[in-house]
């Protein structure tokens, strides 16, 4: 790779890590908008005009909070759980593409940190190895609330992420590719996919609510019976870590639900425009699709009531799996007799 390029990758891998951590310390500042408009009051407005500064105020909280570990946790691993956390959530960005080339000085930009062959299983990967963060935080607290929280987060995260590939191998299917960028090109223009898999998309948002441990799928850190869950022993930035890492996997989760099934930076009358207009159009809609659906996100979590956790994973596996299941099979036939398998 030339060294123009590492730059430019450098640079854009800076600008897309600022923007996703802005988005994710204004995203509990919208969060608590959207709270208090469902439940009729102000919200905050007492940091800055508004009350736009309330994050920045959060942050500087945590930052200047006691930084302690529990006596009888195991050390590394206490600090080493957050870390994974938002490791995993930040990784899961990299692959997603947020509009096409853009012309710079003569030069094309790629919108998109890599854009590699394989980018969904990328994705589904970086998720399984995020559950790793709950689970030795919870187990490295010493504490038995942190430990159920922990267990809840794991079983729930890997039961749900069985219906979730399912419904990623029907878009696979419909686009023949593994790369994302390849998988929003099919959806040119209106093609976009939630034409072709609405349960699909139904069973993949249900799934998601469930991977980002958000209402009515928060059980892993329901204060009515674990006190705050698996980080119930975390202060300070440790905290703000898992905090952060929920909040930036929200904001990846409704990206990638866009790529898939809203067709990413595609939008009608796309062909009317070219160039950096059309590059720039493209990236708008791509971010209205993805705030859209963090509202969506923060809308049902002060909407429905929370699961019992049987209820849960009866709903993981005994219908999302086999509704998944099914659908996956419709589709297959339908694609077989399209092609022409059975002539």
């Amino acid at each position: 790779m030339a060294t123009s390029e590492l730059i430019e990758k450098f640079v854009f891998i800076f600008i897309l890590f600022a923007v996703t951590l802005g988005i994710a310390a204004y995203a509990t500042y919208f969060e608590r908008k959207v709270a208090a408009w469902f439940q009729d009051r102000i919200g905050p407005d007492r940091a800055g005009p508004f009350g736009i500064l309330q994050p920045l105020a959060d942050g500087a909280k945590l930052f200047v909070k006691e930084d302690f570990i529990p006596e009888r946790a195991e050390k590394w691993l206490f600090i080493l759980g957050p870390g994974i956390a938002m490791f995993t959530a930040l990784m899961t960005g990299s692959v997603i593409p947020w509009g096409k080339d853009l012309d710079l000085f003569g030069q094309s930009v790629q919108l998109q940190v890599a854009d590699v062959n394989i980018g969904i299983l990328f994705i589904m990967g970086f998720l399984s190895i995020g559950v790793y963060g709950i689970m030795i935080g919870g187990w490295a607290s010493n504490n038995k609330y942190s430990l159920y929280g922990a267990i809840r987060a794991s079983s729930q995260m890997i039961s749900y992420e069985l219906a979730m590939g399912i419904c990623v191998i029907t878009i696979v299917m419909l686009s023949g590719s593994l790369s994302l960028r390849n998988i929003v090109e099919e959806q040119h223009g209106m093609n976009w996919n939630i034409f072709y898999q609405p349960l699909g998309f139904i069973i993949f948002f249900v799934c998601a609510l469930a991977e980002t441990n958000r209402a009515p799928f928060d059980l892993p850190e329901c204060e009515s019976e674990l006190i705050g869950g698996y980080h119930t022993e975390y202060g300070s930035m440790k905290m703000g870590f898992y905090l952060f890492a929920e909040y930036v996997a929200l904001f990846t989760s409704s990206a990638v639900i866009s790529v898939l099934f809203f067709g990413g930076y595609n939008f009608p009358g796309m062909d009317y425009f070219s160039g950096n207009t059309l590059a720039l159009l493209g990236v708008l809609a791509m971010f209205t699709k993805t705030f859209f659906f963090v509202f969506v996100f923060m809308w049902i979590r002060w909407t429905l009531p929370r699961f019992r956790f049987d209820q849960l994973m009866h709903l993981g596996w005994k219908s999302l799996i086999p509704i998944s299941l099914f659908n996956l099979l419709i589709t297959a036939i339908i694609i077989a007799i399209k092609e022409g398998w059975f002539n």
